[in-house]
């Protein structure tokens, strides 16, 4: 038999309840919280070459925000970009994701537009217009850009293309 006076027990019970659901409800909040701490990942853009492919999140921006001049080139000097070797008689293949094509967006070779902004989520460029003076290219390594927006650019995706020893 119990020594607590009637009804106390059944009171003690839900306090029991009532710091679990205390305690369930505080670990929710605490997993949000780390959640919105995390940055969301930016769209990715992808280069394929044959078999091979190079995917990367954007190099500058990609969250939405129109990029100034200044933030711009420097991300055109970015050494740190992701690279692919091109037989320069394949295709490359540019893909990026559904966001990306949305806002619209443009191949630039060394920094200059090398076709017209798409809206499409896939493009095809023959492997030895990168290599090609006549299209601004110089020797046997190229900087490929994508980027994101027509009117502002709000994201920039860069590789380096390589050509492929023969």
């Amino acid at each position: 038999m119990t020594t607590l006076p009637r009804g106390a027990a059944a009171m003690s019970h839900r306090a029991v309840r009532r710091r679990r659901a205390v305690a369930a409800v505080g670990a929710v909040s605490a997993g949000l919280l780390v959640l919105a701490a995390c940055d969301k990942p930016t769209s990715m853009a992808t280069i394929t070459v044959g078999g091979d492919s190079v995917s990367s999140e954007a190099t500058c921006g990609g969250e939405g925000e129109a990029l100034n001049t200044k933030t711009l080139n420097a991300c055109l000097k970015d050494k740190g970009v992701d690279e692919i070797s091109v037989d320069p008689t394949e295709s490359v293949r540019f893909g990026v994701d559904p966001d990306i094509a949305d806002n619209g967006w443009t191949i630039l070779m060394n920094g200059r537009p090398l076709v017209d902004s798409s809206k499409k989520t896939y493009q095809v460029i023959p492997g030895s217009v990168f290599f090609n003076a006549q299209y601004g290219a110089q020797g046997d390594s190229t900087l490929v850009s994508i980027k994101e927006g027509e009117e502002s650019t709000t994201g920039l995706w860069s590789f380096r293309l390589k050509k492929q020893d023969d």
